[in-house]
């Protein structure tokens, strides 16, 4: 098959038996309890050099707890995937985490793209889709996908797709590499100890984000009985043996929300956006929200409050898609 067009952005491929070996070999089938603190699933499961990918975003049922542990442990050389993300890309490398990114969408805030600017970050450019994309055909444990995105796009050129002659139309078709993250996090709204986890409302690629990588920590809102999973099997998002790590976080996704449980918490993005400017701020508010706590459990207790909590909570009143 022709090779038309090829970006010149830096990626890896994994070899799809290689993961198949690891998953048969490496991943537990057995139900054992999986719950651990957010510091012992990072300490286990996230290593320098990592790349590590999530579902969804930071205004809606992002892991935050795992990001700002990551930071926390001070995680370093790390590849991002930036699939919807807000914060999570600047926060990571004013945190000294990243070597680079595949980006989605870059982030917010003029701190990320000076970074970028000036060579401290390495890039490689997507879009949501086709980054998506990425993760459904490492779900599939397939090498690629084809898919029309990127075609006639800038993007493409600084992407690492490659443009070949559709052998059923002659038509060009773009190819997208898949994408095996060492670590995927997922944020949910219920699971049980085992990892049968479940997500409500509207989400991205939880499903295909936990398939595709090497090892996955959920983050949870609650923990529910297996026999309460087992009532309504059709309800499970994630199934247990996808799963390594089990993290009980309520309001987990702060300063974001979790449909049907808690809004976003705008005065945070507002303050966030005030330091996402300024390397000096940013410091600050790395130290405010990160280095000076603890733990998810000491960030609600002295950085957000019983009061905050409950207001947040009062104000998801829509309620459709939670159940």
């Amino acid at each position: 098959m022709d090779v038309l067009q090829a970006g010149i952005g830096e990626f890896t491929v994994e070899d799809p038996d290689d993961l198949r070996a690891f998953m048969r070999t490496e991943k537990r089938r057995e139900m054992v309890d999986k719950v651990m603190p957010e510091a012992e699933a990072v300490r286990r499961y996230v290593k320098d050099g990592d790349y590590v990918s999530f579902d969804f975003s930071s205004f809606t049922r992002g892991p935050a707890c795992l990001v700002r542990e990551i930071i926390r442990q001070r995680r370093q050389n790390l590849w991002f995937a930036a699939k919807f993300t807000l914060m999570e890309s600047t926060l990571l490398a004013e945190g000294g985490c990243l070597r680079g990114i595949d980006v989605g969408f870059l982030g917010l805030g003029n701190l990320i793209g000076k970074a970028v600017e000036e060579g401290r970050i390495k890039i490689t450019e997507w879009t949501n889709g086709t980054l998506t994309l990425r993760h459904l055909a490492g779900a599939m444990g397939v090498p690629f996908l084809p898919t029309r995105n990127l075609l006639a796009t800038d993007t493409l050129a600084y992407s690492g797709a490659k443009v070949v002659q559709d052998p059923f139309t002659g038509k060009p078709i773009a190819l997208v590499p898949a994408v095996n993250p060492d670590v995927g996090l997922v944020h949910v709204h219920q699971c049980d100890i085992y990892g049968n986890a479940r997500c409500f409302g509207p989400g991205v690629s939880p499903l295909e984000t936990a398939m595709a990588s090497k090892r996955t920590i959920i983050s949870t809102e609650e923990i529910i009985t297996t026999d309460d999973i087992r009532k309504e099997p059709a309800k499970t998002t994630i199934p247990y043996y996808l799963v390594d790590a089990v993290v009980y976080a309520p309001f987990g996704c702060l300063p974001g929300g979790a449909q049907g449980v808690y809004e976003m918490d705008t005065e945070h993005f507002l303050e966030y956006m005030a330091a996402s400017g300024d390397a000096q701020k940013m410091a600050a508010y790395l130290g405010k929200y990160v280095y000076s706590v603890a733990s998810h459990e000491e960030f609600l207790a002295k950085r957000v409050g019983v009061e905050k909590l409950l207001d947040l909570k009062r104000q998801a009143t829509i309620k459709e898609g939670y159940h």
